[in-house]
Protein backbone atom coordinates (compact mmCIF):
# COMPACT_ATOMS: atom_id res chain seq x y z
CA UNK A 1 0.00 0.00 0.00
CA UNK A 2 1.13 3.56 -0.67
CA UNK A 3 -0.10 7.00 0.43
CA UNK A 4 1.20 10.00 -1.50
CA UNK A 5 0.19 13.57 -2.24
CA UNK A 6 -0.29 15.09 -5.68
CA UNK A 7 3.17 16.70 -5.62
CA UNK A 8 4.85 13.34 -4.95
CA UNK A 9 2.82 11.72 -7.74
CA UNK A 10 4.02 14.38 -10.19
CA UNK A 11 7.61 13.91 -9.01
CA UNK A 12 7.47 10.14 -9.46
CA UNK A 13 5.92 10.52 -12.90
CA UNK A 14 8.73 12.86 -14.00
CA UNK A 15 11.41 10.45 -12.78
CA UNK A 16 9.81 7.52 -14.58
CA UNK A 17 8.88 9.37 -17.74
CA UNK A 18 5.14 8.84 -17.26
CA UNK A 19 2.64 11.24 -18.79
CA UNK A 20 -0.13 11.46 -16.18
CA UNK A 21 -2.43 13.11 -18.71
CA UNK A 22 -2.08 10.07 -20.96
CA UNK A 23 -4.12 6.88 -20.60
CA UNK A 24 -3.00 4.48 -17.87
CA UNK A 25 -4.36 1.07 -16.94
CA UNK A 26 -2.83 -0.01 -13.61
CA UNK A 27 -3.64 -3.28 -11.90
CA UNK A 28 -4.19 -1.66 -8.50
CA UNK A 29 -6.69 0.64 -6.80
CA UNK A 30 -6.36 4.44 -6.72
CA UNK A 31 -8.41 6.34 -4.14
CA UNK A 32 -8.08 10.02 -5.04
CA UNK A 33 -8.98 12.74 -2.53
CA UNK A 34 -8.97 16.48 -3.27
CA UNK A 35 -8.31 18.55 -0.16
CA UNK A 36 -11.18 20.72 1.04
CA UNK A 37 -9.22 23.96 0.54
CA UNK A 38 -7.89 23.03 -2.93
CA UNK A 39 -9.19 23.49 -6.46
CA UNK A 40 -11.32 20.82 -8.11
CA UNK A 41 -9.60 18.11 -10.16
CA UNK A 42 -10.80 16.76 -13.49
CA UNK A 43 -10.17 13.04 -13.89
CA UNK A 44 -11.18 10.75 -16.74
CA UNK A 45 -12.11 7.12 -15.98
CA UNK A 46 -13.01 4.73 -18.79
CA UNK A 47 -13.54 7.66 -21.19
CA UNK A 48 -15.91 9.55 -18.90
CA UNK A 49 -14.65 12.81 -17.39
CA UNK A 50 -15.40 13.39 -13.72
CA UNK A 51 -14.91 16.50 -11.63
CA UNK A 52 -13.65 15.78 -8.11
CA UNK A 53 -14.74 18.78 -6.04
CA UNK A 54 -12.87 20.17 -3.04
CA UNK A 55 -13.35 17.62 -0.26
CA UNK A 56 -14.33 14.97 -2.82
CA UNK A 57 -13.16 11.43 -3.47
CA UNK A 58 -12.95 9.21 -6.55
CA UNK A 59 -12.17 5.48 -6.50
CA UNK A 60 -10.46 4.12 -9.62
CA UNK A 61 -10.47 0.32 -9.81
CA UNK A 62 -7.84 -2.06 -11.23
CA UNK A 63 -8.14 -2.46 -14.98
CA UNK A 64 -9.89 0.84 -15.58
CA UNK A 65 -8.24 3.27 -17.98
CA UNK A 66 -7.80 6.65 -16.35
CA UNK A 67 -6.14 9.99 -17.03
CA UNK A 68 -5.29 12.80 -14.63
CA UNK A 69 -6.30 16.38 -15.25
CA UNK A 70 -4.27 19.44 -14.24
CA UNK A 71 -2.69 18.16 -11.02
CA UNK A 72 -0.63 21.34 -10.63
CA UNK A 73 -3.84 23.29 -10.01
CA UNK A 74 -5.02 21.14 -7.15
CA UNK A 75 -3.79 19.46 -3.97
CA UNK A 76 -4.76 16.17 -2.49
CA UNK A 77 -3.93 12.65 -1.34
CA UNK A 78 -3.90 9.35 -3.22
CA UNK A 79 -4.14 5.96 -1.52
CA UNK A 80 -2.89 3.08 -3.68
CA UNK A 81 -3.24 -0.64 -2.97
CA UNK A 82 -3.30 -3.94 -4.78
CA UNK A 83 -6.35 -6.21 -4.92
CA UNK A 84 -6.50 -8.46 -1.87
CA UNK A 85 -4.74 -6.02 0.48
CA UNK A 86 -8.01 -5.49 2.33
CA UNK A 87 -10.45 -8.35 2.88
CA UNK A 88 -13.56 -6.21 2.49
CA UNK A 89 -13.97 -4.18 -0.69
CA UNK A 90 -17.27 -2.27 -0.58
CA UNK A 91 -18.63 -1.59 -4.06
CA UNK A 92 -16.83 1.58 -5.19
CA UNK A 93 -19.00 4.47 -6.32
CA UNK A 94 -18.88 5.16 -10.05
CA UNK A 95 -18.79 8.94 -9.58
CA UNK A 96 -17.02 11.29 -7.15
CA UNK A 97 -18.31 11.31 -3.57
CA UNK A 98 -18.29 14.46 -1.44
CA UNK A 99 -19.16 13.60 2.18
CA UNK A 100 -20.99 16.21 4.20
CA UNK A 101 -21.63 16.93 7.86
CA UNK A 102 -20.77 14.18 10.33
CA UNK A 103 -19.93 11.79 7.48
CA UNK A 104 -17.20 14.17 6.28
CA UNK A 105 -15.75 14.38 9.78
CA UNK A 106 -15.68 10.59 10.07
CA UNK A 107 -14.06 10.15 6.66
CA UNK A 108 -11.47 12.86 7.35
CA UNK A 109 -10.61 11.24 10.68
CA UNK A 110 -10.23 7.84 9.02
CA UNK A 111 -7.86 9.34 6.43
CA UNK A 112 -5.79 11.17 9.05
CA UNK A 113 -5.45 7.98 11.07
CA UNK A 114 -4.41 6.01 7.97
CA UNK A 115 -1.85 8.65 6.92
CA UNK A 116 -0.40 8.82 10.45
CA UNK A 117 -0.01 5.06 10.75
CA UNK A 118 1.44 4.82 7.24
CA UNK A 119 4.18 7.28 8.25
CA UNK A 120 4.79 5.54 11.61
CA UNK A 121 6.75 2.62 10.20
CA UNK A 122 9.22 2.06 13.03
CA UNK A 123 6.98 1.63 16.07
CA UNK A 124 5.75 -1.90 15.18
CA UNK A 125 6.94 -4.93 13.32
CA UNK A 126 6.34 -4.82 9.58
CA UNK A 127 3.70 -7.53 9.90
CA UNK A 128 1.84 -5.57 12.59
CA UNK A 129 2.23 -2.34 10.61
CA UNK A 130 0.67 -3.86 7.50
CA UNK A 131 -2.11 -5.41 9.53
CA UNK A 132 -2.94 -2.02 11.03
CA UNK A 133 -2.93 -0.39 7.58
CA UNK A 134 -5.32 -3.05 6.25
CA UNK A 135 -7.74 -2.38 9.08
CA UNK A 136 -7.53 1.39 8.76
CA UNK A 137 -7.98 1.28 4.98
CA UNK A 138 -11.02 -0.96 5.42
CA UNK A 139 -12.51 1.59 7.83
CA UNK A 140 -11.89 4.43 5.35
CA UNK A 141 -13.52 2.48 2.51
CA UNK A 142 -16.54 1.58 4.62
CA UNK A 143 -16.94 5.19 5.71
CA UNK A 144 -16.81 6.36 2.09
CA UNK A 145 -19.28 3.68 1.01
CA UNK A 146 -21.83 5.18 3.40
CA UNK A 147 -20.92 8.85 2.99
CA UNK A 148 -22.63 9.63 -0.29
CA UNK A 149 -26.26 9.84 -1.22
CA UNK A 150 -28.58 7.06 -0.18
CA UNK A 151 -27.62 3.91 -2.10
CA UNK A 152 -30.07 2.27 -4.43
CA UNK A 153 -31.51 -1.04 -3.28
CA UNK A 154 -28.84 -3.68 -3.74
CA UNK A 155 -29.34 -6.89 -5.62
CA UNK A 156 -28.74 -10.23 -3.86
CA UNK A 157 -25.09 -11.28 -4.05
CA UNK A 158 -26.14 -14.70 -5.34
CA UNK A 159 -29.06 -13.48 -7.45
CA UNK A 160 -29.40 -13.79 -11.23
CA UNK A 161 -27.89 -10.41 -12.10
CA UNK A 162 -24.85 -10.71 -9.82
CA UNK A 163 -24.14 -14.20 -11.15
CA UNK A 164 -24.59 -12.95 -14.72
CA UNK A 165 -22.30 -9.99 -14.05
CA UNK A 166 -19.57 -12.27 -12.70
CA UNK A 167 -19.99 -14.67 -15.62
CA UNK A 168 -19.69 -11.80 -18.11
CA UNK A 169 -16.41 -10.74 -16.50
CA UNK A 170 -15.09 -14.27 -16.88
CA UNK A 171 -16.36 -15.08 -20.34
CA UNK A 172 -17.13 -11.97 -22.42
CA UNK A 173 -14.17 -12.74 -24.69
CA UNK A 174 -15.47 -16.28 -25.20
CA UNK A 175 -19.15 -15.80 -25.98
CA UNK A 176 -21.31 -12.82 -26.90
CA UNK A 177 -24.65 -14.67 -26.61
CA UNK A 178 -26.87 -14.14 -23.56
CA UNK A 179 -28.37 -17.58 -24.19
CA UNK A 180 -24.97 -19.16 -23.44
CA UNK A 181 -24.76 -17.40 -20.09
CA UNK A 182 -28.33 -18.37 -19.26
CA UNK A 183 -27.61 -22.01 -20.03
CA UNK A 184 -24.37 -22.02 -17.99
CA UNK A 185 -26.08 -20.38 -15.00
CA UNK A 186 -29.28 -22.40 -15.17
CA UNK A 187 -31.61 -19.49 -15.95
CA UNK A 188 -33.80 -18.61 -18.87
CA UNK A 189 -32.75 -15.74 -21.11
CA UNK A 190 -35.88 -13.92 -20.00
CA UNK A 191 -34.91 -14.23 -16.33
CA UNK A 192 -31.44 -12.78 -16.97
CA UNK A 193 -32.90 -9.93 -19.02
CA UNK A 194 -35.48 -9.12 -16.36
CA UNK A 195 -32.87 -9.19 -13.57
CA UNK A 196 -30.41 -7.05 -15.56
CA UNK A 197 -33.11 -4.53 -16.43
CA UNK A 198 -34.03 -4.24 -12.76
CA UNK A 199 -30.41 -3.75 -11.66
CA UNK A 200 -29.05 -1.57 -14.47
CA UNK A 201 -31.94 -0.27 -16.57
CA UNK A 202 -30.65 -2.07 -19.65
CA UNK A 203 -31.22 -5.50 -21.18
CA UNK A 204 -28.84 -8.40 -20.63
CA UNK A 205 -27.66 -8.16 -24.24
CA UNK A 206 -27.08 -4.43 -23.93
CA UNK A 207 -25.11 -4.96 -20.71
CA UNK A 208 -22.96 -7.65 -22.34
CA UNK A 209 -22.32 -5.58 -25.46
CA UNK A 210 -21.36 -2.56 -23.36
CA UNK A 211 -18.77 -4.65 -21.51
CA UNK A 212 -17.25 -5.81 -24.80
CA UNK A 213 -17.15 -2.25 -26.15
CA UNK A 214 -15.51 -0.99 -22.95
CA UNK A 215 -12.76 -3.60 -23.15
CA UNK A 216 -12.24 -2.80 -26.82
CA UNK A 217 -11.82 0.89 -25.97
CA UNK A 218 -9.41 0.12 -23.16
CA UNK A 219 -7.24 -1.99 -25.44
CA UNK A 220 -7.39 0.49 -28.31
CA UNK A 221 -6.27 3.39 -26.15
CA UNK A 222 -3.87 1.74 -23.72
CA UNK A 223 -2.12 -0.66 -26.13
CA UNK A 224 -0.78 -0.54 -29.67
CA UNK A 225 -2.34 -3.87 -30.61
CA UNK A 226 -3.72 -4.06 -34.13
CA UNK A 227 -7.47 -3.94 -34.55
CA UNK A 228 -7.41 -7.49 -35.93
CA UNK A 229 -5.55 -8.71 -32.84
CA UNK A 230 -8.06 -7.02 -30.54
CA UNK A 231 -10.89 -8.56 -32.55
CA UNK A 232 -9.45 -12.06 -32.00
CA UNK A 233 -8.86 -11.38 -28.30
CA UNK A 234 -12.49 -10.30 -27.86
CA UNK A 235 -13.85 -13.38 -29.59
CA UNK A 236 -14.85 -11.99 -32.98
CA UNK A 237 -14.54 -14.30 -35.96
CA UNK A 238 -13.19 -11.56 -38.22
CA UNK A 239 -11.85 -7.99 -37.98
CA UNK A 240 -14.78 -6.88 -40.12
CA UNK A 241 -17.30 -8.23 -37.62
CA UNK A 242 -15.49 -6.42 -34.82
CA UNK A 243 -15.37 -3.15 -36.75
CA UNK A 244 -19.07 -3.40 -37.57
CA UNK A 245 -19.95 -4.17 -33.94
CA UNK A 246 -17.80 -1.33 -32.61
CA UNK A 247 -19.17 1.20 -35.08
CA UNK A 248 -22.75 0.18 -34.25
CA UNK A 249 -22.19 0.99 -30.58
CA UNK A 250 -19.76 3.91 -30.74
CA UNK A 251 -20.40 5.49 -34.13
CA UNK A 252 -16.71 5.36 -35.09
CA UNK A 253 -14.39 2.70 -36.42
CA UNK A 254 -11.97 1.20 -33.86
CA UNK A 255 -8.98 3.06 -35.35
CA UNK A 256 -10.89 6.34 -35.57
CA UNK A 257 -11.78 6.00 -31.90
CA UNK A 258 -8.14 5.27 -31.03
CA UNK A 259 -6.90 8.32 -32.90
CA UNK A 260 -9.50 10.63 -31.35
CA UNK A 261 -9.04 9.28 -27.81
CA UNK A 262 -5.27 9.70 -28.07
CA UNK A 263 -5.57 13.13 -29.63
CA UNK A 264 -3.75 12.02 -32.78
CA UNK A 265 -6.64 12.31 -35.22
CA UNK A 266 -6.65 14.73 -38.08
Amino acid sequence: MDVIDFAELRSRARRRGIDLAGPQRPDFHHLIHVHADADELRHTVDFTEHVIPPGGWLWVRPGQVHQYGALTRSRGTIVIWRPGFVTVDPPPPETPVRPGGSAREAVDLALRHLVADYADLGSMTLEAHNKALRMLLAVLLLRLAHAGSAPSPSTPADGPFERFKAAVERNFTRTHRVADYAADLGYSTRTLTRATLSATGRSAKSYLDARIVLEAKRLLVHTDRASADIARHLGFTSPGDFSKFFRKHDGRTPLAFRAEARGTGA
